[in-house]
């Protein structure tokens, strides 16, 4: 690897080890092998690189909310199946130690306190939106309408963040799959039963 990516796997530790408040540039430096000057150089500031870094760890676990490809081989895509297959897999990695949604709570109750980060993330939020569209629709990402991104796709990532909250806060009565599953039925039949479009 090169200092790029030794300063980007550093910074991942990092961030799991001590949060994005905590994490010195010195301590990514020491973490990654590198020195002072390559962040500035290959990311411009600490924040740009922790802001980086925090988007490819999510990336990594939404891979897995796909259960290694394993989603589309049992259920079709806008099933209520594959509804229930995407969110158990999620929730797997909220019960998995050192879970990196709980760096999640803090990124979102930091905000205000962390402007580049703030300002990365919010850059990154429509394709996050895209992906998550295609692991419950299928499809490609590049398919994905910038309406569908802003309308489903947010619907999706706001389920997402609720439930990361709750499995952060209290994991002993957070819901599962089945409950959310179960919710989602009951939406679906209140729509029915009075005329919605469902």
């Amino acid at each position: 690897m090169g200092h790029r990516e030794d300063l980007l796997e550093g910074a991942k530790r990092c961030l799991l080890e001590k949060g994005f408040a905590r994490t010195t540039a010195r301590d990514v430096v020491r973490e990654s092998g590198t020195n002072l000057a390559s962040i500035g150089y290959h990311y411009g500031s600490k924040d740009a690189l922790l802001a980086q870094a925090y988007v490819a760890m999510v990336e990594e676990v939404s891979d897995t909310f796909e259960g290694g490809g394993a989603v589309g081989s049992d259920s079709d895509p806008g099933s209520v199946e594959r509804f229930r297959e995407v969110w158990a897999n999620a929730v797997e990695t909220m019960r998995a130690p050192g879970s990196m949604w709980r760096l999640s709570m803090e990124v979102l109750a930091m905000g205000d306190q962390l402007p580049e980060v703030r300002e990365h993330l919010a850059r990154a939020q429509r394709e996050g939106a895209r992906g998550i569209v295609t692991l419950f629709m299928g499809g490609r990402d590049e398919d994905v309408t910038d309406t569908a991104a802003d309308t489903l796709g947010r619907f999706y990532l706001t389920l997402l963040l609720g439930l990361v909250a709750q499995w952060t806060f209290d994991p002993d009565t957070a819901p599962d799959a089945e409950a959310l599953t179960e919710g989602l039925r009951q939406v679906m039949e209140a729509a029915r039963d009075r005329g919605g479009i469902v």
